[in-house]
């Protein structure tokens, strides 16, 4: 079998991501399993695994990564250091077509590589398989309850970053007790299940629907609503998923009847041009409008949460939004809406989130990858193919050439 090599990419977009694809450990497994593969790490301060971690379990640190096969990063690659006809694989956030990343889209194309999306790694049924979704929903739901304390005064959460890692993280939530909040947690992906494990941990307890809206109780629930439970088609009444993500503007949000009824937002929805957002922005306005914290965890500005009005860092995640202009202000005053949105939330547990990350990447990608070089799963997940647009993403054609 010929020699391949793995490049792992020191993380160059800003804010700083300190989260891996491979971890040292993972990288020792993987040269011990395929006599036929080599490693190289670019060097960085910044990984939350120490470069001389990599160098014992057996990669070697060199900026040079243009003898690697495979290159692989989180974020968005920076455009000067897109080596030629390479192939990569990180989160471009280019499928949505997104008009931020459209240099980065069109040097890709320049550059003659192969662009291999994380995001668009998806089963034949259509899920994800891998991402940092549950450390994302872990980290955003943390973050909207401890908000929700420091507005109220009634409880006090530290900051996940302070914590070693999840494990430290899970010990610190046998002391909190929750007043009887109603939380709704949106979407049914990883992040659902990263902010259930949180609330489960925190001894909320699961509501349906229907009981959530009607009850009052006298200790803290939370519902679920999936994307069956928030979206109807105008005509039928019923909901399809295939049809829905095919025809959006076919189906209506029926989330605002839970706005009277909610104290915390915490949001894993899907969301993408097209839908209905899960409110609009003038329904804060409005007396019954009850919900005081949003953590929209999936974060498109402007998007699912209309009053997301853009991210804010993990040193400082939290924002207000007034309830009469609608403008940003600071967080925790009477006549606002605390929005917490934060586009790099996995990097406050890296370590967990990392291992989480490579563990799917071993087990469903990489042996068709250094071993076969293709399977139906990368061929579904590659945007680029030596420059060139694949048949399944010609929808981005003017993306491509404008």
């Amino acid at each position: 079998m010929p020699m391949t090599t793995i490049g792992i990419i020191r993380e160059g977009k800003t804010p700083a991501d300190n989260r891996v694809a491979l971890t040292p450990a993972q990288c020792k497994w993987l040269l011990k399993n395929f006599p036929s593969l080599s490693i190289l790490v670019q060097p960085s301060e910044k990984r939350c695994f120490s470069d001389r971690e990599y160098e014992r379990a057996g990669a070697m640190l060199t900026e040079d990564l243009s003898g690697a096969t495979y290159l692989f990063g989180i974020k968005e690659v920076p455009i000067q250091c897109i080596l030629e006809s390479k192939t990569y694989l990180f989160f471009s956030h280019t499928k949505k077509l997104q008009p931020y990343n459209q240099q980065l889209f069109h040097t890709l194309m320049k550059k003659k590589t192969t662009l291999i999306d994380y995001e668009c790694l998806e089963h034949d049924d259509g899920q994800r398989i891998i991402g940092f979704g549950f450390f994302a929903g872990v980290v955003g739901a943390h973050n909207g309850i401890m908000a929700y304390g420091k507005r109220t005064g009634t409880f006090n959460l530290k900051r996940v970053y302070k914590q070693k890692n999840f494990k430290e993280l899970i010990h610190s939530y046998f002391e909190i007790k929750l007043p009887p909040i109603k939380i709704a947690v949106t979407g049914s992906g990883r992040v659902a299940h990263g902010i259930m494990e949180v609330l489960n941990l925190m001894g909320v307890r699961e509501a349906e629907p229907d009981e959530y809206r009607s009850t009052v109780f006298s200790y803290p629930v939370y519902t679920q609503l999936k994307a069956g439970d928030l979206f109807k088609n105008r005509i039928t009444g019923g909901y399809n998923r295939e049809e829905f993500h095919t025809n959006h503007q076919d189906y209506r949000c029926l989330f605002e009847s839970y706005t009277s009824c909610t104290d915390i937002l915490l949001n894993g929805i899907y969301w993408e041009e097209g839908m209905e957002r899960l409110f609009d922005a003038a329904a804060v306005k409005q007396p019954e409008f009850r919900i005081v914290t949003i953590a929209d965890i999936t974060d498109d500005a402007f998007g699912s949460i209309p009053i997301n009005l853009g991210d804010q860092t993990i040193e400082d995640p939290v924002y207000g939004v007034d309830k009469t202009s609608l403008q940003k202000t600071a967080p925790y005053l009477a006549n606002g809406v605390d929005v917490i949105a934060v586009g790099n939330l996995p990097n406050e547990l890296p370590k967990d989130a990392s291992r989480y990350f490579g563990e799917q990447l071993i087990k469903f990608i990489l042996e068709d990858l250094l071993v076969k070089g293709s399977s139906p799963i990368l061929k579904r997940a590659t945007i680029l193919k030596d420059g060139i647009l694949t048949d399944n993403y010609q929808y981005m054609r003017d993306y491509a050439t404008q």
